[in-house]
Parts: C-alpha cells; sequence; structure tokens
C-alpha cells in the first residue's frame, strides 16, 4: 500500500504500462505457484506464514532503508490490528479457494471486491455507490455465472454435481472478496493517513505471527512433501515480496499508481499460467465470462475522480 492520495494518472507510457503488467503477472504466477505449493503437502497456513513474513521483512527494510517517519495516530492503534486479521483471514481463504478451484475461477470470484467494498462504504459510512458501480454490478455477476458454469452445462455433471464440486472453493473465494471489500474501507477511512509502507510492513507481520500461531495450534507447519512443493513455495513467496517491493520502489517514481486497475488483468495470466504450467483447462464460455468480469473490474478502476488514493494491499 501506498500513503497519499495523487492526482488522477494521465496516459501511461510504454514502461509503465509494462511494469503494472508485470505486477498482474507476477501475482498471477504467485497463485499458481501456491496450487503447486498446495498439491505438494503445504497447506494454507504454512503458505500464508512464509510469503507474509518475508513479505513484511522486505517491506521493514525499505521502512528502514528510506527513514519512513512511524509515527502512529490514536486511531491507528485499533485499526491496524483489525486491517492485519482480516487480511490474514482473506489471505486464508483466498488460497484455500486456489487449492480447491482452477486458479482462474478463483481469481475471478474473488474479483467481487469491488462491489464488496462499495457495500461495505455504504453500510459502515453511509456512502452511496457511484453509478458507475451500480451499472456494472449486474455485468459482473453474469460473467462470473458464466465463468463458474452455474448451471454445470460446460462440465456435464448438471448443476448439484458440478456445484458439489466446485461450491467450497467458491465459498471461500467470494469470502475472501467480502473479507478484503471491508479490509479496504477500513484502510481507506481509518488508515489512510499512514504511510502506505507502514501499513503493509505491520499488516503483513501481523499476518506471518497469525498464520504462524495457526501452523502450531495445528502441529506444526506442514513442509512440503517433494520437490516441486519447495520450488512452489519459493516460487510464490519470491513472486509475491517481489511484486509489492515494486509497488513500493517503482510505481511511486513512474508517477502511475492511479492506473494500477490495470493490475486487475491478474486473472487472465492466472488462467495462462495455469493452462502451461498445471494443465487447468476452462470452457470457451467460462473464459468469455472471465474476460467480462475482468474488463468490468478494470473499467471501475480507471474511472476518474479529482484525485486518485493509491491503496494496492496485500492479498
Amino acid at each position: 500500500m501506498t500513503s497519499s492520495s495523487i492526482p488522477a494518472a494521465t496516459a501511461l507510457g510504454g514502461t509503465a504500462f509494462a511494469t503494472l503488467l508485470l505486477i498482474a503477472l507476477m501475482m498471477g504466477g504467485n497463485h499458481v505457484a501456491a496450487r503447486i505449493a498446495f498439491d505438494h503437502g503445504v497447506d494454507v497456513v504454512t503458505a500464508v506464514c512464509f510469503r507474509s513474513g518475508i513479505t513484511a521483512l522486505v517491506v521493514a527494510f525499505i521502512v528502514w532503508r528510506q527513514r519512513v517517519p512511524l509515527a502512529l495516530q490514536a486511531g491507528h492503534r485499533w485499526s491496524l490490528p483489525a486491517i492485519g486479521v482480516l487480511i490474514a483471514l482473506q489471505s486464508y481463504c483466498l488460497y484455500s479457494a486456489v487449492a480447491r478451484l482452477p486458479v482462474a475461477l478463483a481469481l475471478l470470484a474473488f474479483n467481487l471486491y469491488p462491489l464488496c467494498t462499495a457495500l461495505w462504504a455504504r453500510v459502515l459510512y453511509g456512502h452511496r455507490a457511484e453509478r458507475r458501480v451500480l451499472l456494472a454490478m449486474p455485468v459482473i455477476l453474469a460473467g462470473l455465472a458464466l465463468a463458474l458454469d452455474v448451471f454445470g452445462a460446460a462440465s456435464g455433471l448438471g448443476a448439484g454435481a458440478h456445484w458439489g464440486r466446485i461450491g467450497a472453493g467458491v465459498a471461500f473465494a467470494v469470502a475472501a472478496a467480502v473479507i478484503f471489500g471491508l479490509a479496504l474501507v477500513l484502510t481507506q477511512h481509518e488508515a489512510g493517513t499512514l504511510d502506505g509502507r507502514v501499513r503493509t510492513a505491520s499488516t503483513m507481520a501481523l499476518v506471518g505471527l497469525i498464520a504462524g500461531a495457526a501452523a502450531l495450534v495445528q502441529g506444526g507447519f506442514h513442509l512440503p512433501s517433494a520437490p516441486p512443493g519447495w520450488w512452489g513455495l519459493a516460487t510464490l513467496t519470491f513472486l509475491y515480496g517481489t511484486a509489492f517491493t515494486i509497488m513500493f520502489t517503482v510505481l511511486p517514481k513512474l508517477g502511475v499508481v492511479g492506473n494500477s486497475a490495470i493490475m486487475n488483468v491478474e486473472p487472465i495470466f492466472a488462467l495462462v499460467l495455469a493452462w502451461a504450467i498445471l494443465g487447468q483447462r476452462i470452457a470457451a464460455m467460462q473464459v468469455g465470462g472471465g474476460l467480462v468480469v475482468v474488463g468490468c473490474v478494470v473499467w471501475l478502476g480507471l474511472r476518474r475522480t479529482s484525485t486518485v488514493r493509491a491503496t494496492p494491499a496485500p492479498r
């Protein structure tokens, strides 16, 4: 997460556009690597602990190196722990979805979070949803229905058997979207004045501690049972940490954080990578529904306002 309000972004240059796409590619690759780790003995809390703990150390080093002020206001003393707990729950739910669904479908279901953010803002702070959000809502839901093959037509299983196979994964992905939406709203309204590097370092540290404690409660870490699992665990940690390092060191210099909605093409990259690496395939109808969802989310993210608060959040 970065810190302050900045003018709405204008046209992107080639380097800036490529950087945003690179971040989306790394985040998509992170989830594909996670699936490899899960298929070879790693459990969700172990993956979340390794990923979050190492990312916290990287961002904390950036905070120290750049001499970022650490002063906290009174509201930060409750909002930062609350956000950390929410992100820990969201991370667990999203990785649980990735472990149960084709990676692209898990991320597409998670892309309901802009709608959840608008709902939480309305419930907690009385903010009315923008007209663009209201217009996009039914389109996103229709696209998601196609992507998830809600009637089981593409799978040939029928609705009952199809949902028996994907229901738990979809539930985890939607729960992740709901929780992430709440975390974003609290971040903006309760912790938005805190430098994003400090906010992310504290959040990732707390997520890592929660995941580590959960691992100890269940008897210890579930480490990989085969070499591909180690590669998956190392790769997901490297990609996640590198993506966030780029967010804090490169994007502010390029002045394009307001265009970060372009990074929501992550499910498309995940779809291609999962097909190439994991052999996961989904029907053409589902691909079309996914493109509808991604297109609407990008359209929402690129809306123009007088200022854009740059808050790419850990996921």
